[in-house]
């Protein structure tokens, strides 16, 4: 049987965008979950993206991420469609710019919804379409003295 919102929890909350930032500063997971919290919502989905000590089986030592001026506005088009294609309570996402190292927050996004399956692929879409549509380019160093750009 098709899943009916005839709830008005159930149903996405007016504006359901409560954060989004590109920053240069550290992220916090405890800051976006705070954002997302939503009484009506019964699952709350969480990804946190963090800088790993290695990428193809070289040692990574630290990396730098860069975005377009334009990113701000591609992030915010990125979890509007994401609020219209799910029954959103509420959704966060902040990116971070600037040199990081190994174990750092680069990217936190959660979502809210009445029910855990729809907070789980809400979730999954904003951090798969963030990191394919939003103009963020990561530079890596890796432990060889090699370096390389990624999705530049």
């Amino acid at each position: 049987m098709a899943q009916t919102y005839d709830h008005p929890g159930e149903r996405a909350a007016p504006d359901p965008i409560r954060l989004l930032a590109i920053r240069d500063t550290p992220l916090s997971v405890d800051e976006v979950l705070t954002a997302v919290g939503d009484a009506s919502a019964g699952g709350t989905a969480l990804f946190a993206g963090t800088v790993r000590d290695h990428d193809g089986g070289t040692g990574v030592t630290g990396l730098g991420y860069s975005c377009h001026p334009t990113a701000g506005a591609e992030l915010r088009r990125v979890a509007e469609e994401v609020a219209d294609a799910f029954p959103v309570r509420a959704l966060a996402a902040v990116h971070r710019v600037g040199d990081l190292s190994v174990g750092d927050l680069a990217v936190v996004v959660a979502v809210s919804c009445a029910h855990r399956a729809e907070a789980f692929e809400a979730c999954r879409r904003l951090i798969d379409d963030l990191k394919h549509r939003v103009p963020i380019w990561k530079h890596q160093t890796f432990a060889d003295g090699t370096e390389e750009w990624v999705g530049a």
